[in-house]
């Protein structure tokens, strides 16, 4: 079992085939092409002496280098550890050093790593011919495969192990669940980096179809352009995007509108933003919820039945999803407590001596989300467990109030937390990021139509943006830090 497995069949079958296309590069990649490139590169993993089970730091942009090496680790029994090439030596530094990386690959423009060695790729870069070492698919039941990072929204990175089973798990799910397959035309329009877009692209070319990419900036013109000019069906978006897309023009949305499978995942987003995307989309806007330990846990289809707008939709295939309450004992439906599930997409646990917490256990995996199911398996999120807000006793989700506050147009992001009080325990503060100028006296008044008086926020305050950690969470720990004393 191998993420490369299926590549010599699809070189063999579909050789000719375009299977990456990064036309801001102006190169294109055949299957054929790609079945080499990935061979190369786990000869040259091989050659600086990675070793199976070593852990590899990729430290690369959103490039064919990147797609071909993330094929090329598994090909060489390697542990494919992502870096964020946006972060500074010394943090990258401290990521590799903590799950005591091997080795680094990265681009010629890139700075080293102090204290982890370096494979260099891209560019006019050169070793010696390898062409005497090919490597094949290995012969190997279950390798470990990747410690895809999660640092949820505390900012500390964490590093659940999947193994190749795991992984392959969520194609399984691809495929059943959101339609992508040999004949997709798949735009990768978020980082690599990513869980979500680094999955979505490697499933596609596991079964051979075309993988277009596009780079930052991610605008709806751009997005526009590459879907006409590339016949896209399919794509993946972050709500943070997919809010910034809703201000285009009605031309741009139109052209935007051809695309058939748009997958919303990352964060969850408002039933007013779901039903206007609905409007651009159609029934091919899907909203999927999962997380980066477990994978997929629930799908929300265009088609949903009426009143489900506000829901994440039903648990997708062969995933086993149950509210409980502290003492791990299911909830009555409708009723809210901790979201957890199992399934076999589910890693393990956190790699090597990292506490897990609360987030494995009995079997179960707690992403920390509170949430109901209702009497026809819908689940709704009400928010985060650590981010409830308990105001005189009473318990406040931050996302009744966050939902209201995004329902007028001019708010384009919005976040809720607890404010530190004498009185009350906590009272509700609310920081939204505007598009048109509004006064904190009109987004009161929405709430106070809309909301009980004790979810009313204490203040709204306007801000440029809202601090995110490096997989575009929002930090609300850090807005919490900016509150003055009551």
């Amino acid at each position: 079992m191998n993420l490369s497995e299926t590549l010599p069949l699809h070189a063999r079958y579909r050789g000719d085939q375009i299977a990456i296309l990064d036309p801001e590069a102006d190169r294109s990649i055949t299957y054929r092409d790609l079945e080499e490139l990935v061979s190369v590169g786990a000869s040259r993993l091989i050659n600086q002496g990675v070793r199976e089970g070593d852990i590899v730091g990729l430290d690369l942009k959103d490039t064919v280098e990147h797609l071909v090496m993330l094929f090329a680790c598994a090909r060489a029994l390697a542990v494919i550890q992502p870096v964020d090439c946006r972060w500074t030596a010394a943090e990258k530094a401290q990521a590799l050093t903590a799950f005591r990386a091997s080795l680094v690959v990265s681009e010629p423009d890139a700075e080293a790593v102090p204290g982890v060695p370096r494979m260099v790729v891209g560019g006019d870069d050169r070793l010696p011919d390898l062409s005497g070492l090919d490597v094949g698919v290995p012969d190997a039941s279950d390798p470990p495969l990747i410690l895809s990072l999660s640092s949820g929204t505390t900012g500390r990175p964490k590093g659940p192990l999947l193994r190749t089973s795991q992984f392959l798990s969520r194609f399984r799910v691809f495929w059943a669940e959101l339609g992508l397959n040999g004949r997709s035309r798949f735009l990768s329009c978020t980082p690599l980096y990513y869980g979500g877009g680094r999955a979505f692209a490697l499933h596609v070319l596991y079964s051979g179809g075309t993988v277009v990419l596009m780079r930052n900036p991610y605008t709806p013109e751009r997005f526009a352009d590459y879907a006409e000019e590339f016949r896209i069906d399919s794509a993946f978006l972050v709500p943070t995007i997919l809010r910034r897309f809703l201000q285009a023009g009605d031309q741009t949305l139109k052209r935007m509108s051809q695309v058939e499978t748009v997958i919303s995942s990352g964060a969850a987003l408002h039933a007013d933003e779901r039903d206007r995307l609905l409007d651009v989309f159609g029934p091919g806007f899907l909203q999927y919820y999962a997380s980066t330990e477990g994978g997929g846990i629930s799908l929300l289809r265009g088609d949903a039945a009426d009143g489900k707008s506000a829901t994440v939709g039903r648990p997708v295939l062969g995933v086993d999803v149950m509210c409980a309450d502290d003492a791990g004992q299911e909830v009555a439906v409708g009723e809210t407590g901790k979201i957890r599930y199992r399934g076999p997409s589910v890693a393990n646990s956190y790699y090597g001596d990292e506490p897990v917490g609360d987030a494995f256990r009995d079997g179960w995996f707690y992403p920390g989300d509170l949430g109901s199911l209702d009497e026809d398996g819908y689940l709704r999120i009400r928010g985060r467990s650590k981010d409830m807000i308990i105001r005189g006793g009473v318990n406040i989700y931050p996302s009744d109030v966050e939902s209201v506050l995004l329902s007028h147009p001019a708010v384009v992001e919005c976040a809720v937390v607890g404010w530190s009080s004498k009185e009350f325990n906590e009272e509700v503060a609310a920081f939204v990021v505007l598009s048109e100028e509004v006064t904190s006296d009109v987004l009161m008044s929405i709430c106070r139509e809309q909301l009980a008086r004790y979810k009313w926020p204490r203040e709204v305050f306007a801000v440029d943006s809202l601090p995110k950690n490096a997989l575009g969470k929002i930090r609300k720990d850090l807005l919490v830090s900016e509150l003055p004393e009551l």
